[in-house]
C-alpha cells in the first residue's frame, strides 16, 4: 500500500512538473490541511486517469503503425471497402463516456464536500472571519473578537475557519493553495469557504482572478497559531492596536497596496459590503481612473440631488402660475 502511495505521488509530481515548466513552487503538492488534501486526492486520481488514457491511446497507435506497416509481401495489396463497423463506432463512443463519468463523480463529490465544514471537524465550532477585498488588498474582520487586519491574517491550528468573503470593488479570487480551493469575492454579495490549518505554519494566498495594475502584488499571509498563541495575539491586539476610523477606511479602499494593518475595531460598525453598502465608500473617479470604465456597482447617489431638483420644479411652477394670473 505505501509503495503504490509512493508511486502516485511520484507520477503526480513528475506530471505536474512536465506541466508547470519553470514553475518549482508546487504549493499545492504540499497540503496543510483536509480541504486541500481532498483537492489533491483529486488532481492524482485526474493526473492517473489521464497518463492511463494516454499511455493506452499510445501503446494501441503503436501496435496499429507496426501490424499494419508496408512489408514485402503487402506492396500489392488493397485493402477491401469497408462501410463502417457497428460495434467498433459504439465502443469509441461508449469509452469517452465512461472516462466523463468516471472524472465528474469525484470532481462533484470533492466540490460539495468542500463547501462543508471538512470531516471530522464537524463538532468543532468555526472561526468567523469576514474577509473583504479591494484593489488591491485583502481586509480581515474578525466580528467576534472585534479586531481587523490588513494584508495578513492569524488563525489557530485544529480548528474550522469559516472565511466570508465579499468584496468592496471588483470581483476577485480568494486562495490559499496550501490549505483550501479558491473562492471568488463579489461586492453586495457573500460566499463562504472553509479550511483547517493541521499544525502551525505560515501560507501565502493570493488573489487570482486580475483586477487591474496592482493584481500581482495582491497577496496576504496566512499565519496558524497554536490556539494559546492565537489568544495571546487577540488580547495584545485589542490592548495595542489603534481603532480603524470610518475616514481611514475609506482611504483605504482607494487603488493602492499597503503594508500589513492592524486595528482594534472592524469596519463591520459601519458597512458590510455584502448587504451592497459599496456605494457610499468607492469614489467613482477614483475606479474609472485606475480601470478604464465605471462598473454598475459604483453608481452616484442621486437621491439627495433628485428632491432638490424636484422642489426646485415645485417652485418654479408656482412662481410662474402668478405671473400667468397677470
Amino acid at each position: 500500500m505505501k509503495g503504490s502511495r509512493k508511486l502516485l505521488a511520484f507520477i503526480s509530481l513528475f506530471s505536474a512538473v512536465l506541466l508547470s515548466g519553470c514553475e518549482n513552487n508546487l504549493v499545492v503538492f504540499q497540503p496543510g490541511g483536509p480541504a486541500a488534501r481532498s483537492i489533491l486526492d483529486l488532481i492524482n486520481f485526474s493526473i492517473v486517469m489521464m497518463l492511463a488514457i494516454i499511455i493506452v491511446v499510445f501503446a494501441l497507435f503503436g501496435y496499429i503503425v507496426w501490424k499494419y506497416r508496408e512489408r514485402k509481401d503487402t506492396k500489392d495489396y488493397e485493402p477491401p471497402e469497408e462501410h463502417g463497423n457497428t460495434a467498433l463506432e459504439i465502443i469509441w463512443t461508449i469509452i469517452p463516456i465512461i472516462i466523463v463519468i468516471a472524472l465528474t463523480i469525484p470532481t462533484v463529490k470533492t466540490i460539495y464536500a468542500l463547501d462543508k465544514v471538512p470531516k471530522g471537524y464537524e463538532k468543532k465550532e468555526p472561526l468567523v472571519i469576514n474577509v473583504t477585498s479591494a484593489d488591491w488588498k485583502w481586509i480581515f474582520s474578525y466580528p467576534e473578537q472585534g479586531i481587523e487586519t490588513v494584508n495578513y491574517v492569524n488563525i489557530p491550528e485544529d480548528r474550522p475557519i469559516d472565511f466570508r468573503l465579499t468584496s468592496a470593488s471588483t470581483m476577485q479570487s480568494f486562495w490559499i493553495p496550501s490549505l483550501a480551493g479558491q473562492k471568488y469575492s463579489m461586492a453586495n454579495a457573500e460566499t463562504q469557504l472553509y479550511l483547517v490549518a493541521d499544525k502551525p505554519g505560515s501560507y501565502m494566498g493570493r488573489n487570482t482572478n486580475f483586477n487591474g495594475k496592482g493584481y500581482a502584488e495582491m497577496e496576504f499571509e496566512v499565519l496558524a497559531q497554536t490556539h494559546k498563541d492565537f489568544e495571546e495575539w487577540i488580547e495584545e491586539v485589542k490592548e495595542t492596536a489603534p481603532k480603524l476610523t470610518e475616514k481611514k477606511y475609506e482611504k483605504m479602499l482607494e487603488p493602492s497596496h499597503l503594508g500589513r494593518e492592524t486595528f482594534s475595531n472592524t469596519h463591520l460598525e459601519w458597512v458590510d459590503h455584502s448587504k451592497g453598502q459599496s456605494e457610499k465608500y468607492i469614489k467613482p473617479e477614483l475606479y474609472k481612473r485606475e480601470h478604464g470604465y465605471q462598473g454598475k456597482i459604483f453608481k452616484e447617489d442621486h437621491s439627495k440631488s433628485n428632491h432638490d431638483q424636484h422642489e426646485m420644479d415645485k417652485m418654479n411652477e408656482n412662481h410662474g402660475g402668478g405671473h400667468s394670473g397677470h
